[in-house]
């Protein structure tokens, strides 16, 4: 089973069933952590960029933890110090990162709709960890797995990193 959509941009464009699929997976590897060897295959030879033009430490290391520990490749790009700074456009940094045969790009960037405007330019998933004042949907998703976890139900409750309701279309 997998998304219906092929970016996770933002959480609206998420189904009841994604929502479900989400909270489903996210059950599974909660009890992978109570194992010893916290590490699994499911993203082995899959290479991800977290691709980070904004600081943000704790998002950041989630991601990159998280990757790890489901077996992925994993590579980080902060715009400080790269060629983002003498004046290369997103679209061209992001190009030639994904020339390293890479599978996934995991951005957080500071300009609302940076993530979205990527997405109709390059062709593989983009993960939105954040853009400006918009959305953080991996967050409002979490926001909203410790709601059911804690309360039983999402229904008719409100993500305060999303800004919407949790309640799934």
């Amino acid at each position: 089973m997998s998304l219906s959509v092929k970016h996770l941009l933002g959480i609206r464009d998420l189904t009841r069933q994604d929502i479900e699929l989400v909270f489903q997976t996210a059950d599974q590897f909660k009890e992978v952590l109570q194992r010893p060897i916290k590490k699994v295959p499911t993203l082995r030879d899959t290479t991800i960029v977290n691709v980070f033009f904004e600081n943000s430490t704790r998002t950041r290391l989630s991601f990159e933890l998280a990757e790890k520990r489901l077996g992925a490749d994993v590579m980080n790009f902060s715009a400080s110090g790269s060629s983002v700074s003498k004046g290369e456009t997103l679209i061209d940094t992001v190009n030639n990162i994904l020339s390293m045969k890479v599978d996934m790009v995991v951005m957080r960037h500071s300009a609302t709709g940076a993530p979205h405007f990527l997405a109709k330019h390059i062709n593989v998933p983009i993960v939105n960890a954040g853009d400006g004042i918009n959305e953080h949907p991996t967050q409002a998703l979490l926001d909203a797995f410790s709601i059911r976890e804690r309360l039983g139900s999402v229904e008719g409750k409100r993500s305060p990193s999303a800004a919407i309701s949790c309640t799934p279309a």
